[in-house]
């Protein structure tokens, strides 16, 4: 047991040696940490309901300055404190859905990928129906018949993940089922759910936790492109995406309601992005020798 936590150690030790030499996925993840931070202390950085929530009128349409420093939007609320408690909002979507398809997509691919047959083109046929549909179309017709919320957005960003996820780790499984450490498992008497949850999940998981960053940012982006059209999380809580829809209207002459939403969006969504292609690099063996 000792040999073998030494072992992930340094398997660890090393994929971020690898990391550390991408500048770029490095920055990416400092900015990530930022983000989570700043999400979980985000009432403690500034007030939810008496600066993000509060419409004050007579300050309204205000450019950036040092009492506001991202201006304020049509109503007088602060653009600054909606944007600090809209990344919690957009990173709760995006981590709970991609947790709840990397689950359900996990159990389906490993089952379809382990035992083959029947089973497999039962669960791949039903997957392929799914892919059939464009993402966002499919879950703008999930929120759409469930309602508006952010439950509801959760569940239908997640359903939409679940085939990519699937197909994925049945490719992992089935390059891996018939190694000879799976076959040593067997031949001592391990059980086939043990063997999966065991010897094959762990040896699958590096692409799965690439393909779980990308899908973060995926989430963020349908999220903010479901609020844009009315169909994300109600009003007034500060959603990136609802806050540009709020500021389409005034962007002539009032740009920063567009601007600052639509820098957060496009710098969660990359960051996650360009860490995901760092730590794939990091983690493909076959680049060990070329970092």
């Amino acid at each position: 047991m000792k040999r073998k936590f030494s072992q992930k150690r340094s398997q660890f030790k090393e994929t971020w040696l690898r990391l550390k030499k991408n500048k770029v996925a490095v920055v990416a993840l400092f900015f990530i940490a930022l983000l989570c931070f700043v999400s979980i202390f985000a009432d403690l950085i500034v007030s939810y309901e008496e600066v993000a929530l509060r419409q004050v009128i007579s300050e309204r349409l205000q450019g950036p300055s040092a009492r506001h420093i991202f201006g304020t939007d049509h109503m007088g609320r602060d653009m600054f404190a909606r944007i600090i408690h809209g990344s919690r909002i957009s990173l709760q979507i995006g981590i709970i859905s991609t947790a709840i398809s990397l689950l359900g997509g996990g159990i389906l691919g490993s089952v379809a990928g382990f035992y083959g047959g029947w089973v497999d083109n039962v669960l791949m046929r039903i997957s392929d129906v799914f892919m059939s549909v464009p993402a966002l179309l499919l879950a703008l017709a999930i929120v759409a018949a469930l309602g508006q919320g952010l439950s509801n957005l959760i569940i239908a960003l997640a359903v939409t993940s679940i085939p990519a996820f699937g197909r994925l780790m049945r490719s992992q499984i089935l390059a891996i089922r018939d190694s000879e450490f799976v076959e040593a498992a067997r031949a001592v008497g391990t059980s086939n759910v043990r063997i999966i949850y065991l010897h094959i999940i762990p040896n699958a998981i590096g692409p799965i936790i690439v393909q779980a960053t990308i899908s973060i940012a995926l989430a963020i982006i349908s999220a903010a492109g479901l609020s844009y059209v009315g169909l994300g999380v109600p009003p007034p809580a500060p959603e990136w995406g609802a806050m540009l829809a709020e500021g389409r209207e005034y962007m002539r002459r009032h740009l920063h309601m567009l601007f600052v939403p639509g820098l957060a969006i496009v710098f969660s969504a990359l960051s996650f992005n360009l860490f995901g292609d760092g730590l794939r690099d990091a983690l493909d063996p076959r680049l060990k020798g070329s970092n």
